[in-house]
């Protein structure tokens, strides 16, 4: 819109004509919004409220009389804040570029001072205390222009030709020196136990290795010679087998031929002698039977001639009683009694005489009765 202006972020809009700012500023400060402005009786300007950097190089001498190049790097601003920026307007707003080089100066000057009442030593190891006190003296300087200082860097810091710091830290380079000998002396001789160590090892895993090796042949050895162990062991086992078999076979032939000649010979001979007692167990039972049977025919042979005879022997008693003196008491009947007691006399004797024969008298007698036609033979 015509006469409406924006200042961009990173800057302050300073409007002059007609009425004056705060605190008597000849122009107001307008930041972060717009404001409409009346062309040909305001005028607008701009002030760059942007990071700045200013470069300082200067030669200072120091307390001990040594003449240092001390090279600094200062980053400062204009403030934010309203004072600033009028201030920073007022003197730098037609020449924004002499902020660097009036920055530069003052720190210059402040440089030189707080080295002035310092040793190089102090300087080279306290550095962040040099730009510290730097910072602190320049501080009210600085805001009396509207600028801020964020930051202040001492970047080197030479003695040109004099070696002063040269020779100031030979010490401490010798001491690094020694100590970086020492390093590398405990770098080679750890290196060197590392080396021992490995060699070590590599010889303790070697010597492992040649016994798992000796152990290995071993056993391929042992595991080679029981395969040439395996084939004699499994022929010889074969055969022994073999010959067992054999043996054994042979026993069952041995027994078979055994029971074979048992059932050839030894059975047919003890049934032949089983045959034969049994049949002289037979024939001797027949003779037995015969001889009782023949005892028996005898004996009945004998009594037949006996029975055969006692008629005559009967007749032979009667006749003796013939010529004897014989009283018959009771007629008849006596008469049978006397005859009858002829008999059992004659049986009697007939008893007696078979009790009193032998069996060759028998057999003779009936030899002799057998042999006659005629009859019975007499009796003696």
């Amino acid at each position: 819109m015509f006469g409406y202006r924006v200042p961009a972020p990173d800057e302050a809009m300073l409007i002059s004509g007609g009425r004056r700012g705060l605190g008597g500023a000849p122009f107001r400060v307008v930041t972060g919004h717009g404001k409409f402005v009346l062309p040909v009786f305001r005028k607008t300007r701009f002030l760059s409220l942007a990071m700045a950097e200013a470069e300082v190089v200067e030669k200072c001498v120091t307390k001990q009389g040594i003449a240092l190049t001390v090279r600094a790097v200062i980053a400062f601003k204009v403030g934010n804040d309203h004072e600033s920026i009028v201030n920073a307007g007022q003197r730098f707003l037609s020449d924004q570029e002499q902020m660097s080089v009036l920055t530069g100066r003052i720190f210059a000057g402040h440089l030189r001072s707080i080295i002035g009442s310092m040793t190089v030593e102090e300087i080279v190891t306290e550095r962040q205390k040099l730009a510290t006190e730097v910072l602190d003296t320049s501080k009210s300087e600085m805001a009396k222009i509207g600028l801020h200082v964020d930051s202040l860097q001492i970047q080197s810091i030479d003695d040109g030709a004099t070696g002063y710091i040269e020779a100031m830290s030979q010490p401490h380079k010798a001491a690094i020196q020694r100590a970086a000998k020492i390093a590398q002396a405990q770098a080679n001789q750890a290196a060197v136990e590392a080396e021992q160590a490995a060699a070590r090892k590599q010889a303790e895993f070697a010597r492992q290795t040649a016994i798992v090796q000796a152990e290995f042949s071993a056993e391929v050895d042992r595991a080679k010679a029981q395969a040439d162990q395996a084939g004699p062991l499994a022929r010889a086992h074969a055969q022994q087998e073999v010959l067992e078999a054999q043996t054994e076979l042979a026993l069952k032939q041995a027994e078979l031929r055994e029971k074979e000649l048992i059932a050839e010979i030894v059975k047919p001979a003890q049934a032949d002698a089983e045959r034969i007692r049994v049949l002289a167990t037979a024939e001797a039972e027949r003779m037995k039977i015969q001889a009782e049977a023949a005892a028996s025919y005898d004996r009945v042979a004998l009594d037949r001639m006996l029975i055969d005879q006692l008629p005559q022997i009967v007749k032979e008693a009667s006749a003796g009683l013939a010529g004897a003196n014989v009283n018959v008491l009771n007629g008849a009947d006596g008469l049978g009694e006397i005859a009858a007691g002829l008999v059992g006399q004659g049986l009697t004797i007939l008893d007696s005489v078979r009790k009193n024969l032998s069996s060759d008298d028998v057999g003779s007698a009936v030899e002799r009765y057998r042999g006659t036609d005629d009859g019975p033979v007499e009796v003696r």
